[in-house]
């Protein structure tokens, strides 16, 4: 049966012309009632569900923001409308068939939450910097054509004591009213572990508060955390993960890949000589090549020229050096 909770946010939506909104409450209210066993009545309500969506008009293909976050929340989170997918982005052969069955579970969570299952619905992102996890959120949120919210770090810590908390459950309650895709970027500012020399209690509560609401949480939203630093984070995080997702400095043929999708609707002018491209390129993230690539590209339009492979490989050996001077020396 829909809680109080749950129904007075489905007539507040009703109310504001939220249909994003209501269509999310009304389907986690036949989820719970497929859970206690009322399968028949669980199907029924995803039937007229089904029917309100379809008079709905389409938004076309720049959605209106309709889950638009109102109120104390708003402060917490921004929205996006992503239209990435997951063929944008050049993944292993490992983490891309983790995102895959990610996507096929949620398109296919009716049938999931019928048998009373639930979709894989929790990430945790773990690689280095420009290797593609902050954009995996975006792909993941466009296969599912749901809004994307990323969780403002530099709101949510405080310094009082209890605040980051509050403001935790804001955003998991949030989850729990909207469905969408939910990115914690840079996890370890609130996951770090409990036992750290500098910890001065605080970062206790804020873990064991994520620990519980995360544990706790059955909406049917994807909620992700990403992460340059998982050695700081704190062991018990890990077990409340449907998938850790590794992410890595591409080789060789992904970096060419990369290159070869950039350069896709553009010519260059000579012959390329792509592994020459690729090794040089070595050692650099998903984000620095296609960076240099960038770099090539407006190059030659500066020029008024076409794009040639030396071009290219000026740009590749201008990233490496501007790598070289990001890290710390020893």
């Amino acid at each position: 049966m829909a809680s109080a909770d749950q129904l007075k946010a489905l007539l507040k939506a009703y109310a504001e012309g939220d249909a994003t909104q209501f269509h999310s409450i009304a389907m986690q209210i036949a989820a719970g009632e497929a859970r206690s066993g009322h399968g028949k009545l669980a199907e029924e309500l995803r039937d007229l569900i089904d029917k309100s969506r379809a008079r709905v008009p389409s938004p076309g293909p720049s959605p209106i923001p309709l889950a638009r976050p109102r109120g104390e929340i708003a402060d917490l989170l921004t929205v996006t409308y992503p239209q990435t997918r997951l063929h944008d982005l050049v993944l292993g052969t490992k983490t891309g068939a983790i995102l895959e069955r990610v996507v096929r579970e949620h398109k296919t969570i009716r049938d999931i939450r019928a048998h009373g299952l639930a979709p894989r619905k929790k990430l945790l992102l773990v690689g280095p910097p420009g290797t593609g996890k902050t954009l995996t959120a975006s792909a993941i949120a466009g296969e599912l054509s749901l809004p994307l919210f990323v969780v403002r770090l530099d709101r949510l810590i405080t310094r009082f004591m209890g605040e980051t908390g509050a403001k935790l459950r804001l955003i998991f309650d949030a989850i729990a009213r909207t469905r969408a895709v939910y990115l914690f970027d840079e996890f370890d500012s609130i996951g770090s572990e409990r036992g750290l020399s500098n910890d001065v209690g605080e970062i206790r509560r804020i873990v064991n508060s994520f620990l519980q609401m995360v544990e706790q949480d059955e909406s049917d939203s994807v909620i992700i955390a990403a992460t340059n630093h998982p050695t700081i984070l704190d062991r018990a995080l890990f077990r409340r993960f449907d998938d850790i997702v590794e992410y890595s400095l591409p080789g060789e043929q992904e970096i060419i890949a990369a290159l070869k999708f950039k350069f896709a609707s553009r010519k260059i002018a000579d012959e390329t000589n792509w592994p020459a491209l690729a090794r040089k390129a070595k050692g650099l993230s998903y984000a620095d090549v296609t960076r240099a690539a960038t770099d090539a590209i407006k190059h030659a339009l500066i020029e008024r020229r076409d794009i040639t492979s030396k071009d290219l490989a000026s740009a590749i050996s201008e990233r490496k050096s501007a790598l070289a001077h990001r890290k710390p020396t020893k």
